[in-house]
């Protein structure tokens, strides 16, 4: 398993949970996020489980604090091994209210943050001949068209064709990119009831879903985790929906 793993977002719901499990299989976890106070605490829950991890203030939307947080990488620990591309947001904004602004925020985190982080990761995994990418995308990237959320779905779908395309340049190089789309998931997102499902929409959301609950952030991290790992050593440009069969089930 990889020495060194980057994950963005990783605060708060599946970056926490994807951050822990790393963080139990020995690898050295650069916790970033903007929520300094929330990565700051999962970086000291790492270090107390015996683990090992620092924080690391990051704004997927500057190309200069990713290239500051890669360069403190290569500086201190030697490079990045995995990362992991999972910050993100999702607002509710009816189409007749979405302004450009709100629209390119949204890309500017879900899509280009992604790619930001890819390619500055890219030249020392080159020179390593060995490294690891995984993005987060979505049932609303892949399958679902989710209404009043065009900017994230937009964003989500872009996710996978950078996949596709990233690990088809980057495959001689002996690196691997890969994409997880999750469900429902239980996060402080899905519960806001002003951007997602909130709590009673989410009460009602297993009875739809074949395997009758939703998912947790777990669920989502040990795909990751399977993913980064050697068990995954001939996957690259595949993107996983890990829904409970819900894709599947309704269609």
């Amino acid at each position: 398993m990889s020495r060194t793993v980057l994950i963005t977002g990783a605060g708060i719901g599946i970056g926490r949970a994807t951050a822990k499990a790393f963080g139990q299989i020995g690898a050295h976890v650069m916790v970033t996020d903007v929520l300094v106070a929330e990565g700051e605490a999962v970086a000291a829950e790492i270090v107390a489980a015996g683990g090992s991890a620092s924080f690391h203030l990051l704004d997927v939307k500057s190309s200069e604090a990713v290239d500051a947080v890669f360069t403190e990488a290569e500086t201190r620990y030697g490079g990045v091994d995995t990362v992991i591309a999972n910050a993100g947001i999702a607002h509710r904004v009816p189409l007749d209210k979405m302004t450009d602004a709100l629209w390119d925020n949204t890309l500017d985190i879900d899509l280009k943050g992604v790619m930001r982080v890819f390619r500055r990761a890219a030249p020392g995994m080159r020179a390593r001949q060995s490294g690891v990418m995984v993005a987060l995308s979505s049932i609303m990237g892949i399958a679902y068209g989710w209404d009043e959320h065009v900017h994230y779905s937009a964003a989500k779908a872009g996710v996978v064709g950078l996949v596709r395309a990233m690990a088809v340049e980057l495959a001689s190089q002996g690196i691997r990119v890969n994409g997880v789309a999750p469900g429902y998931i239980r996060t402080a997102q899905l519960l806001s009831e002003e951007h997602s499902l909130g709590p009673s929409g989410a009460e009602q959301a297993p009875a739809f879903i074949p395997m009758g609950r939703l998912g947790e952030p777990e669920d989502i991290a040990d795909v990751i985790l399977f993913l980064a790992s050697e068990a995954a050593r001939y996957m690259t440009g595949q993107v996983i929906a890990v829904d409970g069969g819900l894709l599947v089930g309704r269609y």
